[in-house]
Formats: structure tokens, sequence, C-alpha cells
């Protein structure tokens, strides 16, 4: 079907079916040539050595629970919307995350540490904040080691959990509080008692498929009383339910084994979200801050263990937003003083009578934990992540230590280095560098920028200008220019969509608007409402190349936030186009899906538009990548997302004939893990890779198969993958962005058989670059300058040999294994918060496998001397370190014995540098000054271990060999005068510390070194 904007009808040309069966043959010879890789998986153990990294930003994001340890002094645990549990132990100063490897899912909705055994450590999944983009959970876990490690231990399809409650005396008996699944009915729902640690579990309170429990606490003196909330939440993609009659407050005075439901002073009829709160302090005495219909909303206070209930604040902001807040806690110490998170954060000295306001780091508050032996130290969370405070709340520790944030999607700029763009929930876009691209002395932390529009994004910098971004904020577009700091607004239709029925606005703009730049005309800008718009001036006019490309359902364009709070963002707004992506190999051709389902295509820039039919997959997902194939104008791919509508289902598809057929491929990805973007590999048709709601896989014959490829990446939601110079770049919900450095490797997988006894890899283009010496740290890493050698050992080889040749066939570097050498430390991308220097590589391993070796780039240094101290003085030797090679293309051989494999890699010049007006020639100037200087170096070393031998011996002449030795060597001692071999290794520092020419005074200096060497060998020869 075609739409005609002239007669605005659907109509089928004979144009299109024509093109259909002139294409649909070589679409078929395509897909034949494809499986005929074969469908097996590769071994998994081909991707060996391969890393994934994280750049950041370490700004943190949402934190969603808290909780302390006050046996432990300055140790917290922090839960994350998507970043699984980090933990402190010095008072948030550092942040290591404790769930990797362990968890089967990034979303925490409650922690709680035995009190009576500190290392005993409880976890349920899934955050109670239900947004949109809200994370399953997959049951409660355990650890009995304070984290170190962690058992699955049930209740795996309880969806959210609200509340876990440890028995204060016996860390064996242990309540949760299970919501449900946040977008279907589940019979899981409700509080679950155990009494084994978790080994079974038994649901002590269940009100319907429908409503669960939220929260929960125990008497602090009689734990066999229980006080339990129940809501009825459920999210669909164009509103939130919050409420029903059957929901409140419920009480067990027998350790949970009956209930009866607290009415008396609380409010009646539809009742939504509640929390619960007693202190210490007062143990009888019971708040509830309670969503209620008609106005009854609020904090009732009960002294009598919820026998009877009073109305005691219904201040203004304690309840925004209900679904996504309400957390009313005590002080342990004086149960006067009360805490609500809200959007802000609220305190009352008076028993929740009155209220103020209490700054925090971040707004959009989510809970707190106090501890109960001193309450000045207290720990709280919100939307931009965990903050620990030491004066009862007065200061705050930071938040740009926590590397957990909620990235919607990926773009990447074409500057060396890349950047990477996109919208940070909660707070701002953001854009940071895959390598450190200066010096800064805030380290990781001083790359991160804003760039315009807002939290939602996207941010998609101009080609060719990187200043220039197209910013979104919820449907508000806008161009930024870095240069100026300012942003120019141009939004479609300029109308505030905030508290709008969708079906009265004139463009619906979802919060997470799309923005796409054409590659083929850098000025042509699509962005998109219900229809396509297209600019030509950078956003300054807009028109519409599109009818309504969405199913816009009368019954879904309503106000969103019921039965009892409105709540009307633009989150909900259903019926909006959510993907657009115009085909790198054919211009004009556009792909549009949209967040209700539909997914359409136009071949002339928008004059016609067919829509598409997808056999199998059920209405109203939504589409959350269109993917046009960079190899071929009549191949795409579709992601769709349906777990909102309670299908946790993968929905990838495939066409190959602009979409007259459509093939589902998700064969290898399991049943129960929902896609959000598929991308096919420039360099090598049919490679794809896939980001889920739970990690990363990746197809070798496009779609046929897929299999895992998580190696390091932390478990959490891949929202976006972009494939840049050889690299996979990904944006995270929960964990920020990271890369998967260098891919040639799995370009070449699955192509050719790899040979039985060794084989060595295609190398990717290497660029030379000296990197700044910022560290990364704070969870965020950074490269070492070289080139990735990958390789493959059938058995392990005594010794393994890489030698680097030059064009003219002379080994310009020679690399040996060597046994029995400890492996340099090379710092895993899930280790948490330390500080950490850059990767450093690993020893070229001999062992059988596939292995990754980072070259350096380097020649052969001069021969290692023997270090001296030189404290405050001198230098000392450079050691083997040669010179940086001058670029062009070099043999690699690897050999095992008389068996070697060989390469080519290309070693290419920094961009920034030849745009400097730095030429190969001036390369070859350094190096080769830089070999003088090594030659000189070593003839001097060769000389000074001579007199040393000479002196040793003891001959007549001593006093003499002294006076030589003493201007070889700097003498020991501060601030000693640095001599020959300290002057060549101080000449040769100058020389490698920026791509240059070398100056004229270099060229001297070299010659008034070798001089004086020429002198001293005079002398030395005359004693003889």
């Amino acid at each position: 079907m075609l739409w005609h904007p002239s007669n605005g009808r659907f109509m089928l040309s004979s144009t299109a079916r024509l093109t259909v069966l002139i294409l649909v043959p070589f679409a078929l010879v395509s897909a034949r040539v494809l499986d005929a890789q074969g469908d097996a998986p590769v071994d998994p153990k081909l991707f060996a050595g391969m890393k994934y990294r994280c750049v950041g930003p370490s700004r943190g994001g949402r934190a969603t629970t808290v909780t302390g340890v006050p046996q432990r002094t300055g140790t917290y645990y922090m839960g994350t919307t998507g970043g699984g549990v980090w933990k402190t132990t010095n008072f948030g100063k550092t942040w290591r995350n404790v769930t990797d490897g362990f968890l089967t899912t990034g979303s925490i909705g409650a922690i709680r540490v035995a009190p009576s055994k500190p290392d005993i450590v409880y976890v349920g999944t899934g955050s109670d904040g239900l947004r949109s983009n809200v994370i399953t959970g997959r049951g409660v876990w355990k650890s009995t080691d304070a984290g170190k490690t962690w058992k699955f231990i049930g209740l795996r399809n309880a969806g959210q959990i609200g509340a876990v409650e440890i028995h204060p005396t016996n860390p064996d008996i242990v309540f949760v509080a299970a919501i449900g699944n946040a977008f279907a009915p589940n019979p899981e729902r409700g509080v679950y008692h155990t009494k084994d640690g978790g080994k079974s579990w038994r649901k002590v309170l269940f009100v319907s498929e429908k409503i669960g429990a939220v929260d929960l606490e125990l008497h602090p003196a009689d734990p066999d009383v229980v006080y339990a909330s129940t809501w009825r939440a459920e999210r669909k993609p164009w509103t939130i339910i919050s409420g029903a009659i059957a929901c409140g407050i419920h009480k067990s005075i027998d350790g949970g084994g009956s209930w009866k439901r607290l009415t008396n002073g609380l409010p009646t009829g539809i009742v939504g979200k509640s929390d619960l709160t007693v202190s210490r302090a007062d143990p009888d005495r019971l708040f509830v801050l309670i969503e209620a219909s008609g106005g009854k909303g609020g904090v009732y206070r009960s002294d009598d263990r919820g026998e009877s209930f009073r109305l005691v604040s219904q201040s203004k902001g304690l309840l925004d937003r209900p679904f996504y807040y309400c957390n009313i806690a005590s002080d342990p110490s004086n149960a006067d003083v009360l805490y609500v998170n809200s959007t802000r954060f609220y305190r009352s000295r008076d028993a929740g009578e009155s209220w103020r306001t209490v700054s925090t780091p971040h707004g959009d508050n989510h809970d707190i934990w106090i501890d109960p032996d001193n309450s000045k130290l207290m720990i709280q969370c919100n939307d931009g992540g965990a903050n620990v405070s030491i004066d009862g709340g007065s200061n705050w520790s930071t938040q740009s230590n926590q590397p957990t944030a909620e990235l919607y999607q990926v773009a990447v700029d074409d500057r060396f280095p890349y950047w990477l763009y996109a919208g940070q929930q909660d707070n701002s876009t953001i854009r940071v560098p895959s390598l450190p691209p200066y010096p800064t002395p805030a380290g990781a932390q001083g790359y991160w920028q804003s760039i315009g529009g807002c939290e939602t994004g996207p941010a998609i910098p101009k080609r060719g200008d990187a200043d220039i971004v197209y910013a979104n904020c919820k449907g508000r577009f806008g161009r930024f220019n870095f240069r100026t700091g300012q942003e120019k607004q141009f939004y479609v239709g300029a109308a505030n969509m905030y508290g709008h029925n969708p079906r009265d606005l004139k463009f619906r703009f979802q919060r997470v608007s799309p923005i796409a730049v054409s590659p083929h005309d850098v000025n042509v800008v699509y962005h998109a409402s219900q229809y396509l718009h297209r600019s030509v001036d950078e956003g300054e006019t807009w028109k519409i190349i599109s009818p309504d490309l969405t199913a816009n359902e009368p019954s879904k364009q309503v106000i969103s936030g019921g039965p009892i709070t409105r709540d009307i963002t633009g989150e909900e707004f259903y019926s909006t186009i959510y993907a657009i992506a115009e085909s790198k190999v054919a211009k004009g051709l556009i792909w549009v899906g949209a967040n209700d389902g539909p997914v359409h295509v136009t071949r002339d820039g928008g004059k016609t538009w067919k829509k598409m039919s997808i056999e199998g997959l059920p209405p109203g997902g939504r589409v959350q990548t269109v993917e046009p194939s960079p190899h071929t104008a009549s191949k795409a791919y579709v992601c769709v997302l349906r777990y909102q509508l309670g299908d946790w289902r993968p929905h990838i598809y495939r066409t190959t004939d602009f979409g007259s057929s459509w093939r589902r491929i998700t064969n290898g990805i399991p049943v129960d893990t929902p896609t959000r973007v598929v991308r096919e590999d420039p360099a090598r048709e049919g490679l794809l890779y896939a980001g889920t709601e739970f990690g990363i896989f990746v197809s070798f014959n496009d779609g046929a198969n897929w299999q895992p490829m998580q190696l390091n990446l932390p478990v959490t939601p891949v929202t976006d993958i972009v494939v840049k110079d050889g690299d996979v770049v990904m944006s995270t919900m929960g964990r920020s962005f990271w890369i998967l450095d260098d891919v040639s490797r799995l370009r070449q997988l699955g192509r050719n058989k790899q040979s039985a006894d060794l084989h060595l890899f295609r190398p990717a283009p290497a660029y030379r670059v000296r990197m700044s010496r910022s560290r990364g740290g704070s969870g965020v890493q950074y490269l070492s300058t070289g080139a990735y050698v990958d390789y493959w050992l059938a058995k392990r080889a005594r010794t393994l040999t890489l030698e680097v040749l030059n064009s003219e066939g002379k080994v310009v570097r020679r690399i040996q294994s060597q046994r029995g050498r400890r492996r340099p430390r090379e710092e895993d991308a899930g280790s948490g918060m330390r500080p950490t220097p850059r990767f450093t590589p690993a020893r070229l391993s001999a062992d059988a496998g596939a292995h990754r070796f980072r070259f350096d780039l380097r020649r052969e240094g001069p021969p290692a001397q023997r270090r001296r101290s030189t404290r405050r003085g001198g230098s000392g030797s450079r050691g083997s370190r040669g010179p940086l090679l001058v670029p062009g293309k070099y043999a690699l051989r690897l050999s095992v014995g008389d068996i070697s494999r060989t390469a080519t890699l290309e070693i290419r010049m920094d961009p920034r540098v030849a745009a400097d007006g730095i030429t190969i020639a001036d390369l070859r100037a350094q190096e080769q000054l830089s070999l003088d200087v090594m030659r000189v170096t070593a003839a001097t070393r060769k000389f000074a271990a001579e007199v040393r031998r000479k002196r040793r011996g003891k001959p007549a002449n001593d006093a003499e060999l002294e006076k030589i030795e003493r201007q070889l060597e700097t003498a020991k001692g501060t601030y000693q005068q640095p001599m020959l071999v300290a002057q060549l290794s101080y000449l040769g520092s100058m020389l490698d510390r920026a791509d240059q020419r070398p100056g004229k005074d270099a060229r001297i200096r070299i010659d008034e070194l070798e001089a004086w060497l020429a002198r001293l060998k005079k002398e030395f020869a005359a004693l003889r």
C-alpha cells in the first residue's frame, strides 16, 4: 500500500509490483549464500580475550533502594534501577558492584542486611518505581559473605519486589512483598514468608492476581506483628493504573499466619500505593503514607499498633507521583522525626504535623536508611544515585562515582577519538569520549558534557561538525552549539504537551521522540510525532512528509494515570513514531516504526508510503529499532518490544524485499528475553548484534542463529548499538556506555575454518595515538595505545614468537611468550569503582585457545639496564621502550617452532596530528633521530659495563677509571648532576612526547652527546 499526498489515499502502484518481482529472486539468492556459511554457532571459546569496557559517564543514575550495616560503620548497599547492587565501605567515597556475574537482572527493589548476622544479605529484584522503562525482577537472592557471592533462592516470577524484612534475631526468617508483573496480572503477587533462609517459601497474604504487596514492616519489639501494604499497580504503554478498592493496609499478629485489613481511620474507597514506617523509639506507633481517592491521601498515624488511625498531614508534595515515589521513614532514635521521599526530600520533627524540605544532591527521591545507633549517619537515594551523610543530612557524599546511567540510545560523531551521545534519564543529554582526548585533572569525570535537550534525548551530532548537536526534550527539538553554549529552540507545533489528553493534541510527541540525520545530506534532519517531519535548515522550518503512520486507536488515546492520580508527561503517549532510519545505500529510502505497532517505508523521500504486514507479529508493540542494511537496499531489520503488553518474547524480523515479506529471526535468544535493538555490521553482511533486556547476542548468519556475546558485560538492558570504526558501541539502561573494541576477529569467524594448529586473525588498522595520561577511575576504563593481535592456538606451545617486520623485511620488534611469568593485571570491566589505570596488555600467551595481545606499536628498544636510584636528581633508564613506528604497512609473523602465520598490520597517523600539519616525513625524521639516540645509548651502556668490569679488576689506574665512570653514570644522592646515560635518556624522553619533526637543538644535542662518548672512549683507550 502506498500513500499519495496529492489525493490523501493509499494505493498499490504498478511500479511497486514490478520492483517486488525483480528483487525477490536476488534476495533469495543472497539468503542462500548467507545460509551456506552454516547454522552451527561459533564456539564461544573463540571470543576469549575480548572484553567490553565502560566509558562512563560516572554520573549516577537512578538508585531505588538503600540500606546500611550498623555493626560496620561506613558500609552501605545501594540497589539501582538497572545496574545491580553496589557496596561502599568508606561512607560513599568509592563504590563497587557486588552482584555482577550472579544476578540475572540489574533491577533491584529491596535490600536488607540481617540485623543479627551482617554477613547475610537478602536482595529482592524488580524496582517498585514503575516507570514505562521499568526492568523486571527475577526473584530473591541471598549472600552469606557480605556480598562476595550470591545464590538465587526463589520467587523468580514475583515480578517487582517492593520490600524485604528480616527477623531481628533469626536471619532465616524473612518476609517479601511482591508487587507482581508490572504489565499484566499474575498469581505470584502478595506477601511471602520463609523460615529456612529461602529454601522454601509460603505465600501468606494474597489479595488477587492484580493486587500485590508493596511494603512491609515488623514491629521492632514484637516481630510476630507484621504490617503489609497492598497495591494494584499495572502499566500499559498508554497509561499507568494505581489503586483499587481492595488495596490497603494489613496486619498479622502471628508471624504471617493470618491477616486482617486495617480500616479504622484510614481512607475508604479506592486506595493506591502506600508505605509504612515504625520507629524503634516508639514501636507501637505506626505511620502510613497513602494514596487515596476523594482527596483523602496523606500521612496517617496510629499509636496502638494499627488498631486506629488519624490523619496528621496532607502537606503538598508528599504524594507527588505516588506510583514512582511514596516512601516514608522514621528516625529509629526519635519517633517524632520522619522523612518522606518524593519529588523533593522532606523532614518532619513533630511526628508529621509539619514538613520542611532537605537538600539532596539530586531530586526525585526514593529511599533512606538511618543508622539505628547514630541518627546522623544515613544513606539516601534518588534519581541521581546514592549519597551518604554523616551529619544528619546537612552534607552528602558525591554521586559522580557511580556509572549507573540509564541511557535511551547511543550516537557517535565523526571525530577522532569519537565521542558517544545520549539522553541520560533523570539527568540531561550527555556526551563522553571513547578515549581521553586531552588531559584533565578530574579524570573521566572531567570529560562528560551536556549538549542540549534533556534527559530523554536523543542527541545526534552533526556530521563534519560535532559541536553542533540536534537534541530533543520530550518532543522539543533544539540545535545546540557547543561553541556558544546556546541551544536554539525549534519545537514542532510549539505547544506544551503536559497534562493533555493525547487525542486533543495536534502533534503527539513521546518523551523519547526520535531524531535522525540523513546519511546522504548533512543538512537534512528528520523528527517525528505521529507524522514524519523533515527540515533542511537545521530545524528552523519543518515539513510534514507523511500521513499519520501509527495505529491511532481511539481507546488508547486517554488521560494517563488513574483511577486516582493523573500523570501526563508524554511518557504514555501512545501512537507516536518511535524509530526513524534512512538507508545508507539508497537515498530517500526511509523506514519508520511507531510505538503502537505499525512499520512503514518510503522509497521516494516521503512522497508515497507503504505499510508493512509482518506475519506472526501481534499488533501494538513498540517498534524500538528499524535497521536498514548498510549493504543491500532491499534488506532491513525491525526490532519490536512487547513486554509492556505482557509479551516477553524476542521479536526481530528481517526483510530482503523492501518489506513485501518478513522472516522472524530469533532462534537462540531465550523465549523470555525481549529485544530492543539489532544492528548489521557495516564491514560484514549478515553479522548482526542484538541488544536485549538482559544483555547482548550475536549472529554470524544473518539471524538464522543467535548466541550470547556477554563476555564481561553486566546483565543489564542494552538499549542501542552502533558499530563505529570496528568497535561495537552500546548504551545501557543502568550501566552507562560500553565499548567492545575491535571486532575484526568476529568479522572473520565462521567464514574460514581456523587452522588446525595456529591461526592469526587479520588485524584491524591501528592508529598511532599518544594517549592522554588522564586515567579513568570510578568504573571508567581507557585503553593504552596500540593494535590488537588476535590469534588461536590448538595446543599449548613451548614458546610463541611475534615478529613485526617493516616494508624491507627487517624485524623491528620481536616479542616472545615467557612461561611462568605472572600476567600483568588487567582491570576487569565489572570490578566496580576502584580508581584504576588504563588497560594494560596481557602477556603474549602460549596457552591453548584464543587470545588477544595488545601490541604497543613500538620498535625494539635499547638493551635494558639495571636501574639506579636517582631520587630527585637524574633520570633513570627507560629500559626496552623503543620509539613509535612510523605510519605504514607492516607484516606480523606469529611462530611456533617451524610453523608460522603472517598478516598485514596497517598503522595510521592520528588524524589530529595530520590536521596540525605533521607529515610522514616529519615522523620519519623523528624516528631516525630516536634511533640515533638508541644507538648512542646502547653504545654508552656497553661502554659503561666495560668500565665497571675494569674497575672490579682493581688496576693501578683505578682513579682515572672512576673519573670516566662518574661521567657515564649519575652519582647516587639528591639532585646530583645528570651524566651521559641520564642525558641520553632525557633527550630520548623529549623526542617521545609528541608526534613532530625534531627541533634543530635536538640534532645538535645528540651530536654533542655522541662526541662526549667518543672523548670518554678515547680517554679509556689511553689508559690501556
